[in-house]
C-alpha cells in the first residue's frame, strides 16, 4: 500500500518533469532578443519539446515493465538535470533545440511514475491516480506562470532551466530515499517490448475504448485552449495576452478536484462517472456557442470542460490499471501516445474551423466530437467485458 509520503512524492515528481516542457513557452521573446534570432526560430523550442515528450511517451515509457521503475525514474531524473545545466549555459539555438528534444524525452518520467503510483495502490487506484494528476497539472500550470517570473526577475532566462535542474535534483534524491523497488516482469527484447505496447490495444477491448473516448477528448481539450485565444482576442473582449493567460488559472479547479474524482471513480461505476463528464464538456461548448459575447460564459465553460476532461482522463486510467499489471507501462504507452495524437487533431481541425468559418465552425466541430465522445461511453455501459486475450503481449 502506498504512503502518503509516497504519494507526495511521486505527485511533485511528476509536476517537476511535465513542467520542463513549458518552461519555455513565456520565455521565447526573451530568448530571441538574448540569442539574436527570429520569433520564428525560437518559436520551434517548445516543437522540439513536445515532440521529445511524445518520442519519450513510445520509446522511453515502456521500460517500465523490463526494469526496476525506481531504477529507471532516478535515471530519467538524472539525464533531466544534466540536460537542465546545459540549457541554463547554452548560447547557441540549434543546441537548445536538441536539449528541448531531450528533456521532452526524459520528461516521460512522469509516465513512469504513473502506473507505479496505481501498482502500488491496488485498492484505491483511482484516488491516488487523481492526486498524482493533480501534482502534474500543477506544474503544468505553474511552470508558465514561474518561468516568466523568474526570468523578469533574475533579467536572465537561463535561471529558469538552472533553477529547474535544482528541483530535479532534489526530486531524485526523495525518489531514491522513499520509493520501493519494483520487480519488472517482461524479459524479452527492447524491440519485442515497443511492438508489445502496440498489442495491448488488441489485447483489451476495454483499452480500445478508452483509448478512442480519451482520444476524443483531448482533442475537444487542445481545440478549444487553441481557438480561445483567438476568439479573446477580438470583440467583444480584444483581451492582450496576458489576460488570456489567466484563463489558464482557471483549470486550477481541475487540480483541485483531481483527487476528489478519483474517489467517485474508485466508488461509482465508470461509465456514470465519465458519462456526467462528457455532460459537463457539452455544456460549456454550448455555453460558448450560444452565448459567445459573454465573459462570464467562457469563464463557466472554461472550468467545467476542464473538469470534465480530468474526471474522464482518471477514470480512464483507474480502468485501464486494472488490466494487466505487468503491462503498465506498456498499456499506458499504448493510451497516452493515442491521447497525444488527438490532441494534434484536435489543434489541427480546431485552427482549420476557425480559418474557414470563425467561432461557429469551431464550437459545430466541437459539439460534434462531443456527441461522438458521448456515444462511446453509451456503447462503453453496454459492452463491458475488458478482455479479449488472457495470454500476455
Amino acid at each position: 500500500m502506498i504512503t502518503q509520503k509516497q504519494l507526495t512524492v511521486m505527485s511533485i515528481a511528476a509536476g517537476v518533469n511535465v513542467a520542463n516542457i513549458y518552461y519555455n513557452q513565456p520565455i521565447l521573446n526573451t530568448i530571441a532578443q538574448d540569442l539574436h534570432v527570429s520569433h520564428l526560430a525560437v518559436g520551434n523550442l517548445p516543437t522540439f519539446s513536445q515532440a521529445g515528450y511524445g518520442l519519450g511517451l513510445f520509446f522511453v515509457s515502456p521500460l517500465g515493465d523490463k526494469m526496476d521503475r525506481k531504477k529507471l525514474i532516478i535515471i530519467l531524473h538524472l539525464l533531466s538535470a544534466l540536460t537542465l545545466i546545459g540549457l541554463a549555459i547554452s548560447e547557441n539555438i540549434y543546441i537548445l533545440y536538441a536539449l528541448s528534444l531531450l528533456l521532452g524525452a526524459f520528461a516521460a518520467a512522469a509516465q513512469v511514475i504513473i502506473p507505479m503510483a496505481a501498482a502500488m495502490s491496488p485498492k484505491e487506484r483511482g484516488k491516488t491516480v487523481g492526486t498524482i494528476f493533480s501534482g502534474l497539472l500543477a506544474g503544468i500550470l505553474l511552470a508558465r506562470t514561474l518561468s516568466g517570473y523568474i526570468s523578469d526577475w533574475f533579467d536572465n532566462w537561463h535561471y529558469v532551466f538552472g533553477l529547474s535542474a535544482i528541483l530535479v535534483t532534489l526530486c531524485m534524491l526523495a525518489i531514491y530515499k522513499t520509493l520501493p523497488n519494483m520487480e519488472s516482469h517482461f524479459t524479452k527484447s527492447y524491440l519485442s517490448l515497443l511492438k508489445s505496447s502496440i498489442l495491448q490495444l488488441e489485447r483489451f477491448s476495454l483499452l480500445r475504448r478508452n483509448t478512442l473516448l480519451i482520444t476524443l477528448a483531448f482533442g475537444i481539450f487542445c481545440s478549444f485552449w487553441t481557438t480561445l485565444t483567438f476568439k479573446l482576442s477580438l470583440a467583444p473582449f480584444h483581451y492582450g495576452s496576458d489576460i488570456i493567460g489567466l484563463f489558464g488559472i482557471l483549470a486550477i479547479t481541475g487540480v483541485v478536484l483531481a483527487p476528489q474524482i478519483g474517489k467517485l471513480a474508485d466508488r461509482f461505476d465508470a461509465s456514470f462517472t465519465k458519462l456526467i463528464a462528457i455532460v459537463l464538456i457539452l455544456i460549456s461548448i454550448l455555453a460558448i456557442r450560444y452565448f459567445e459575447s459573454s465573459l462570464w460564459a467562457f469563464i463557466i465553460a472554461t472550468i467545467l470542460l476542464d473538469v470534465g476532461f480530468q474526471a474522464i482522463q482518471i477514470t480512464n486510467l483507474a480502468q485501464i490499471y486494472t488490466l494487466d499489471e505487468r503491462a503498465h507501462s506498456r498499456i499506458n504507452t499504448a493510451y497516452m501516445s493515442s491521447m497525444f495524437v488527438g490532441g494534434a487533431f484536435g489543434t489541427f481541425i480546431g485552427v482549420w474551423c476557425w480559418e474557414k468559418g470563425g467561432w461557429d465552425f469551431v464550437t459545430l466541430q466541437l459539439l460534434i466530437l462531443g456527441l461522438l465522445s458521448l456515444c462511446t461511453i453509451m456503447y462503453s455501459k453496454i459492452f463491458k467485458n475488458p478482455l479479449i486475450k488472457t495470454q500476455e503481449g
